[in-house]
C-alpha cells in the first residue's frame, strides 16, 4: 500500500521563461535566448496535455528587464502565450520582472516603487494567496525582502498573519513560491546572487518552520537543486528557456552547447503530484523542444512519469561508484558573481535517480564518515530511498561505530572477503549482529589462487562476488561452517557482460530459493577486460532493459546495475544511465519507461519463459517474455535499428490464455522504452515455426521495446 495515500490533484511549475519581445528576438549576447518564446509554446502545449489543476509560475517572466524599453512589449508576448494555457496560471515576481535584490553591485537596477508599478500593471499584484483542491499556496515576492521598500513591511505583516491564521487550523497544507531561493547549499551560507541575503532568510525560514510549511518552489538558478529542512523540502526549479552556465563547473566534462547554456537536457518544469499523506514532485525534462506559432504536438499517448519515491515496483537497485552528491566551488565568474567562489551540490544524480524510479542505492560504507553524504543519505531516506553499504572485510572500529549509529540509515550491509577467512570472519559478524537491525551478505573476493572465468590472462584489477557457477562452494561453506549460515543473511553474485542477465538472474533466483537465502545479483556494464570500452550505446540499453525486466520477475532477489554515470576515463570505461553531465542516456529513458510500464506490479507472480530470436533464423535481436496471470509483457531487444512484422512463437504473446493457438488476434500497446511514446497494436496468429503472430501495422524498433497485452475487448 503507497504510504503517500491517493492522489489528490496534480498541479505544475515552471520557471525562469525569459519570454522576449519578438519571435526570434533577444536583448540578450546570447544565441540559446533567441529559442525563448517557442520553447515555451513547447511548454504551455505540453502542459495543456498533462491536464494540471492550475501552473505556478516561479519569476522572471520576461528577459528584459523593467529599464529596458522592450519590457511592455515583452510582457505582452507573455499574456499572448499564456491564453493559449487552458488552465489557471499563478504568476511570481522575478528580479527580471520587478529589479534585482539590494545590492550595489548586483547586474540589474534593485527593485524600487517605479518598477513595481509597472509590474503590476501588467501582471497584477506581486504577493498573494490562493486556494486549490483544500490545500494553500503562498506567492512572495522575493525581491522586496531587505529591501527598506514599504512594500517589504507590508509584506511581511501579512505574511506573517495569513500563515498564522492558516496553521492555526489542523491539516491546512500550506505551499510556498518565490523567485529567489532562501539558499543554494546551506542555510548558513554567505549572501550571493543566488539567494536571500540576511536578515531576511533567517526570518522566512523561522517562519516556514514554524508553521509547517510542506513545500518551497524556487526559481533564478536554472537548475536543478533539492534540500529538505525538519518538514519542509525545497525545491529550486530548472528554466524553460536556457541553462545558467556558471555551475557547467559541476561537471567533469566540456560543458555543453553554447559553453553549456544551451545543455538542452536539463530544461524543464515540475508536475507535482499531491497524495493524502505527502507530494511527489516529477522533474520533466523538455530538451529544449520548440513549437513554432501555430504549430501542435504530435498526437500520441504516452507514460506516465515515475518517481522513486512514489513508484509501487521498484526492483532494480543502482551502485553509485562515482560521487553522488559531490559540492563543488562555482568559479567567479565576472558575470553574475563575481567577489566570491560559491559552493553548490551536484543533484543532478538524484534528480535522474527520482525520474527513474530507482529506490536502491549502493554506495560504499566511507559514506557514513563524510558528514556532506552523511547528511544527504538522511535526505535521501526520508524521500523513500534505500541504502546497501558495502566494506572490503569488518572494517576498522569507528568505521563500525559509525555503522551501529547510523543503522537507521542502512537497509543492508555487503561485506566483502576472501572465502579462506570466511570462518573467522563469519564468528565476528554473528557478534556484531546483535546489535545491527539490517540483513548482512556475503561477496567472495577473488584471489590470484582462484580460477578466473575470463581465460588464464594476468590481469591488475579487483573482483568479487560469486559466479553463478558457484553455488557448490556456497552450499560447501554452509555446511562446513554453522557461523556462516548464522552470520549471513544471502550472498552476492556477479553477473559478468559476457552473460545473459536474463539467464543468470534466474540462475541466482533458484539458488536463492533453494537455500532460503536473501540474495543478490550485480549486473556488470563493464566487461571484465579493463582496457575494453563498453559504449555501444543501443548495446548498453538492451542490456538494461533485459535486466530491470528480468527484476520484475524476481521479488526474491536484489538485483544490481554496476553504473548510473558514464565512466569515459580510468578502466572499464563503459556508457551508463547518464551521461557525465548527468543527462539521460538512452539506457536511463529505458529504466524510466520500463518502470513507468511495470512499475504498478504484475496482478500475481510473473513466469519467465524462453527467449527467442527476435526475427527467426537471424541476427536482428532477441525476445524475452514473462506472463501473470491474465497478462503478459514481451521485452525487443534489436541489435540494430529495424521493423518488426512478425513475432516469433512464443507462449506469452498478447493473447488469451497466452497460447499463439487459444486465440486468432488480439489488442496490445507497443511502447517505445527509449521515448515512452504508446502505440495500439493488433496482431494476428500466425502458423509455422517461423512467427507466432504478425502485425496489423509494422512497428519501427531502433531501440528496446515492449508489447504489453490488453484484455479481450479492450
Amino acid at each position: 500500500m503507497n504510504p503517500l495515500g491517493r492522489r489528490l490533484f496534480t498541479f505544475a511549475v515552471i520557471a525562469d521563461t525569459h519570454v522576449n519581445q519578438e519571435e526570434g528576438k533577444a536583448s540578450s549576447d546570447f544565441a540559446v535566448n533567441r529559442l525563448s518564446n517557442a520553447r515555451n509554446r513547447h511548454v504551455i502545449a505540453a502542459l495543456n496535455r498533462e491536464r494540471p489543476a492550475f501552473v505556478l509560475h516561479l519569476g522572471d517572466i520576461v528577459h528584459p528587464t523593467p529599464r529596458h524599453p522592450a519590457y511592455t512589449e515583452a510582457a505582452q508576448a507573455f499574456h499572448a502565450l499564456a491564453r493559449e494555457l487552458q488552465c489557471p496560471l499563478y504568476l511570481t515576481p522575478g528580479n527580471h520582472d520587478v529589479g534585482d535584490k539590494p545590492g550595489d553591485w548586483l547586474p540589474v537596477p534593485s527593485v524600487s516603487e517605479d518598477y513595481l508599478a509597472l509590474y503590476q500593471e501588467h501582471f497584477g499584484t506581486d504577493y498573494f494567496c490562493f486556494e486549490s483542491n483544500g490545500c494553500h499556496f503562498v506567492v512572495i515576492n522575493a525581491q522586496l525582502l531587505n529591501s527598506g521598500l514599504p512594500g517589504e513591511a507590508g509584506q511581511r505583516l501579512w505574511l506573517e498573519a495569513h500563515l498564522a491564521d492558516l496553521a492555526a487550523h489542523a491539516g491546512n497544507r500550506i505551499f510556498l513560491a518565490t523567485h529567489y531561493p532562501a539558499f543554494l547549499y546551506d542555510p548558513e551560507e554567505e549572501g550571493h546572487y543566488d539567494n536571500i541575503d540576511e536578515p531576511a532568510r533567517t526570518w522566512l525560514l523561522a517562519l516556514l518552520a514554524r508553521h509547517g510549511v510542506e513545500a518551497v518552489f524556487a526559481g533564478h538558478v536554472h537548475n536543478f537543486w533539492y534540500h529538505r529542512l525538519a518538514q519542509t523540502e525545497f525545491y529550486l526549479l530548472p528554466s524553460t528557456a536556457f541553462v545558467r552556465m556558471d555551475y557547467s563547473e559541476m561537471y567533469r566534462i566540456e560543458p555543453g552547447p553554447e559553453r553549456g547554456r544551451n545543455d538542452a537536457p536539463k530544461l524543464g518544469y515540475l508536475l507535482v503530484d499531491v497524495h493524502e499523506h505527502g507530494h511527489v514532485a516529477h522533474p520533466v525534462r523538455t530538451d529544449g523542444a520548440t513549437l513554432a506559432p501555430g504549430g501542435v504536438l504530435p498526437a500520441g499517448e504516452r507514460l506516465a512519469p515515475v518517481h522513486s519515491r512514489s513508484i509501487e515496483c521498484s526492483p532494480l537497485g543502482i551502485d553509485l561508484r562515482q560521487p553522488w552528491a559531490e559540492v563543488t566551488e562555482v568559479t567567479a565568474s565576472g558575470a553574475l558573481d563575481e567577489f566570491a567562489r560559491k559552493p553548490a551540490r551536484n543533484d543532478y544524480p538524484l534528480m535522474a535517480l527520482w525520474e527513474m524510479g530507482v529506490r536502491h542505492l549502493r554506495v560504499p560504507i566511507h559514506d557514513l564518515a563524510v558528514p556532506e553524504t552523511l547528511r544527504r543519505m538522511r535526505v535521501l531516506c526520508q524521500s523513500g530511498n534505500q541504502f546497501t553499504v558495502y566494506s572490503h572485510n569488518i572494517p576498522a572500529a569507528a568505521t563500525l561505530e559509525r555503522l551501529i549509529r547510523h543503522a537507521d540509515l542502512v537497509s543492508a550491509w555487503e561485506i566483502i572477503a576472501p572465502l579462506a577467512e570466511v570462518g573467522a570472519l563469519a564468528a565476528k559478524v554473528v557478534v556484531l549482529r546483535r546489535t545491527l537491525p539490517f540483513p548482512v551478505r556475503l561477496s567472495k573476493l577473488r584471489r590470484p589462487e582462484d580460477a578466473l572465468h575470463h581465460g588464464d590472462r594476468a590481469r591488475h584489477v579487483i573482483e568479487h562476488g560469486f559466479y553463478t557457477t558457484e553455488a557448490d562452494q556456497i552450499d560447501a561453506l554452509m555446511k562446513r561452517e554453522a557461523a556462516v549460515r548464522e552470520a549471513f543473511d544471502g550472498f552476492r553474485f556477479r553477473i559478468s557482460r559476457t552473460q545473459s542477465a536474463w539467464t543468470g538472474l534466474q540462475q541466482v533466483a533458484r539458488m536463492a530459493g533453494r537455500r532460503k537465502t536473501l540474495d543478490q545479483a550485480m549486473v556488470c556494464l563493464a566487461t571484465d577486460n579493463p582496457a575494453e570500452a563498453a559504449d555501444d550505446e543501443l548495446a548498453n540499453a538492451n542490456r538494461v532493459a533485459e535486466t530491470l525486466f528480468t527484476a520484475h520477475a524476481l521479488p526474491g532477489i536484489g538485483v544490481w546495475l554496476d553504473t548510473l554515470a558514464d565512466v569515459d576515463r580510468g578502466y572499464f570505461p563503459r556508457t551508463g544511465l547518464v551521461d557525465r553531465r548527468f543527462n539521460p542516456r538512452m539506457a536511463g529513458r529505458v529504466v524510466k519507461h520500463l518502470n513507468s510500464a511495470l512499475g504498478a506490479g504484475f496482478d500475481a507472480l510473473p513466469v519467465a519463459l524462453p527467449e527467442r530470436s527476435l526475427v527467426s533464423g537471424s541476427e536482428q535481436g532477441r525476445v524475452l517474455a514473462l506472463r501473470a496471470g491474465t497478462r503478459s509483457a514481451t521485452l525487443l531487444l534489436p541489435v540494430r535499428a529495424t521493423t518488426i512484422v512478425a513475432l516469433p512463437s512464443l507462449p506469452s504473446l498478447p493473447s488469451l490464455p497466452f497460447a499463439p493457438e487459444a486465440s486468432e488476434s488480439g489488442q496490445a500497446q507497443w511502447i517505445d522504452l527509449v521515448s515512452g511514446a504508446i502505440t495500439p497494436v493488433r496482431w494476428h496468429a500466425a502458423g509455422g515455426d517461423a512467427a507466432g503472430a504478425t502485425l496489423e501495422a509494422p512497428m519501427p524498433c531502433s531501440g528496446p521495446a515492449l508489447l504489453l497485452s490488453l484484455p479481450t475487448g479492450h
